[in-house]
């Protein structure tokens, strides 16, 4: 199959530090992403007053209770004009699936320089409440009463349902827990960086079972802006460019409610539901599962990278615990190295971004854990509500 050229690429992405949950105060959530905005556009060399367009997800939403308003952050930066500014809908799951957004705004010529942007400060809702602190209505009345009141509740069923069809054990969400907290060790910004080992994972305090707490993503606050912009336009600025390659949010209705439904069928109800992104991408691509050299897979659950292994295709469906445990993940040795910043579980949760962003030093050939010679990257969004997103970048040839 003959690949499509690129047509848009990464140019720049920023951070700011990675705090723990309350120690981001005083600043605010638009200046934890104007910070990143603002390093995002020097990093690729552009003014920042080159911004026509920005491509949120979550519904605009910053972290939890909190909005990412264009109006604003035009005033704040100085923005002479906006072209093009929308959000995927739902949560986290959309991350990867808002660059294919700001894609579709540049190839369609509704804006020429793209703004993504996560802002996150978890002082209003947190994360393992964010289902019982909802209003009651027709649908959590059913979930709450039975005491899920948080994604990982939610997660832990999917979790027990995927031990009992295919013998899936806790070793394996050791396993992921373990080489991701490995991969942070050497990454100064990271939240977590002393090496966990299986004694203490086995001792770690059961918070869902059969999640224990070395299973849920980091309660962090931050914020992580990436900026797109035609492949023409990308090779004139200051760094390499990350081609996007492809890209693609959705999913079916059998995956649907996903945290607040557990009515699939066993095909949807033991996996991550990102099997038709997974599908779409490759496609899109002309790319295989072998062709991917590095995984950065939206991991604020532990379970939900193994089954994310098995539906983008790493290994077979139910084959994910064993295919873990061999060692397969691991970035010294593994056949696919996932998640070498230290992912959700131990770098830190920005709902998705900071995955974008080690795409892109990957790709760049930068990366404090580089892959050597790595010329493709998957990134994930989700798994979550619908949509669900999936992005294949690039090296630059």
């Amino acid at each position: 199959m003959t690949r499509r050229a690129p047509d848009v690429a990464i140019v720049g992405v920023g951070a700011t530090p990675y705090y723990r949950r309350g120690e981001s105060a005083p600043q605010t959530t638009n200046e934890l992403a104007g910070k990143a905005i603002i390093a995002a556009c020097e990093d690729a060399g552009l003014p920042v007053k080159d911004i026509d367009g920005f491509a949120y997800y979550s519904g605009a939403g910053a972290g939890y209770g909190q909005k990412l308003e264009t109006g604003e952050f035009v005033e704040m930066l100085g923005i002479p004009e906006v072209r093009f500014t929308a959000a995927l809908t739902a949560g986290g799951g959309g991350s990867a699936g808002s660059i294919g957004l700001a894609r579709a705004a540049i190839v369609a010529g509704d804006a020429n320089v793209v703004v993504t942007v996560m802002a996150l400060k978890q002082d209003q809702i947190r994360l393992g409440e964010v289902t019982a602190s909802k209003p009651v209505d027709p649908l959590n009345s059913f979930v709450v009463p039975s005491g899920v009141s948080g994604p990982g509740h939610a997660q832990s069923i999917l979790a027990r349902r995927h031990m009992h069809l295919y013998g899936t054990r806790r070793e394996a969400f050791a396993e992921i827990a373990i080489s991701t907290r490995l991969n942070a060790v050497d990454r100064p910004k990271a939240r977590f960086r002393e090496p966990l080992t299986a004694e203490q994972y086995f001792a770690g305090r059961m918070i869902a079972d059969p999640l224990c707490l070395y299973d849920f993503c980091l309660e962090s606050e931050g914020a992580v802006a990436v900026v797109t912009t035609s492949m023409d336009r990308a090779r004139d600025l200051r760094r390499r460019p990350v081609p996007v390659i492809a890209a693609a949010h959705g999913g079916v209705r059998q995956w649907g409610r996903a945290f607040n439904w557990f009515g699939m069928p066993d095909e949807y109800f033991a996996s991550s539901g990102q099997k038709p992104i997974a599908d779409r991408l490759y496609s899109a691509s002309g790319l295989t599962p072998g062709d991917i050299d590095v995984a950065l897979l939206y991991d604020h659950f532990s379970p939900m990278v193994l089954m994310q292994l098995e539906d983008y295709g790493f290994c077979a469906k139910g084959e994910g615990g064993p295919f873990v445990e061999s060692g397969a993940i691991r970035y010294d040795g593994g056949s696919i190295p996932v998640n070498t910043h230290g992912g959700q579980l131990s770098e830190a949760y920005i709902v998705g971004m900071t995955h974008v962003l080690e795409g892109v030093e990957q790709l760049r050939g930068t990366a404090i854990n580089q892959v050597a010679d790595a010329e493709f990257a998957l990134v994930t969004g989700g798994p979550a509500t619908l949509p669900v997103s999936g992005l294949i970048l690039g090296r630059d040839q």
